[in-house]
């Protein structure tokens, strides 16, 4: 699912900037599951971030259908801040993105860090269904989330954090799609790109997480740092249709969108009906 993207110079920068950063070869190489120790992804090369021991700690949840573009973004921002990266599964065997293309885990829930700075969830509306109701995944998200500085989510990643409790009360965003079943388990939603409430940060659908990236960027170091990032990158959206939120996309595509998703949204609807009435026992 997508909400509108950056024109095809954009994109091929911001590509070119996930691997000069050192992103693309850890997200497609298939022998994490020989690693012997958790290893964090390497940091970025970017002159303007810090280095050393106050790096901070990202843990962020890679699962089966998640969809790439909500990982990248963020993680390439994360990346050039020279931040200590882990993605974060049930196993280090590789992990199949809804592209076919697959991202190796570096580190199992049991060797995450117990204490992080940011505990990220990326999207998939299908791979999120299907963890909606994973008692190993939503004790994972549950644990972590007593701890960390900041609790965050890209596109329909904030079904799972409110699955596992941790958007109760909290105003949060989604995918368009499904930000309103968001209310069936505790949130607020938010018609908003990036919606911050205290320490949770959510993002909504797909490449909104570069915008994510860079606001947590900003809180984390400095506006400063937010923009030198954002320069590197030259995210500049420039779609060439105004097509990319339901309110200015023609209505027949959105219909015909809705009609091919419908059944899809709809189970999410009941999971997250599920996760809702679990929550108040």
């Amino acid at each position: 699912m997508d909400q509108g993207e950056p024109g095809n110079a954009g994109r091929r920068q911001f590509l070119q900037s996930a691997v000069a950063a050192g992103v693309g070869g850890y997200l497609m190489s298939q022998s994490a599951g020989a690693q012997t120790a958790p290893k964090p992804i390497p940091p970025g090369t970017l002159g303007a971030a810090g280095a050393g021991p106050d790096r901070p700690k990202i843990a962020m949840l890679v699962h089966p259908k998640m969809v790439m573009q909500d990982l990248i973004g963020p993680m390439t921002v994360f990346n050039l801040m020279r931040c200590e990266i882990h993605l974060v599964w049930k196993t280090r065997e590789p992990v199949m993105t809804e592209l076919g293309i697959t991202v190796a885990p570096t580190t199992t829930f049991a060797e995450c860090p117990e204490v992080v700075d940011v505990l990220f969830v990326p999207g998939g509306l299908d791979g999120t269904i299907a963890l909606m109701d994973d008692a190993e995944v939503l004790k994972f998200l549950a644990d972590r989330g007593k701890t960390a500085r900041y609790i965050t989510s890209d596109c329909t990643g904030s079904l799972l954090l409110g699955a596992a409790g941790l958007l109760q009360g909290y105003k949060a965003t989604s995918h368009w799609m499904v930000r309103d079943e968001l209310a069936l388990m505790g949130a607020i939603p938010v018609h908003d790109r990036v919606v911050q409430d205290r320490n949770r940060i959510t993002g909504g659908g797909v490449t909104a997480g570069i915008d994510f990236g860079l606001t947590l960027a900003a809180l984390l170091r400095s506006r400063e740092e937010a923009e030198t990032i954002q320069l590197v990158i030259e995210y500049a959206p420039a779609p060439p249709f105004d097509a990319g939120t339901p309110e200015t996309a023609p209505k027949a595509i959105v219909d015909r969108l809705m009609s091919r998703r419908g059944p899809t949204v709809e189970q999410a609807r009941q999971k997250a009906q599920r996760a809702g009435r679990a929550l108040k026992r």
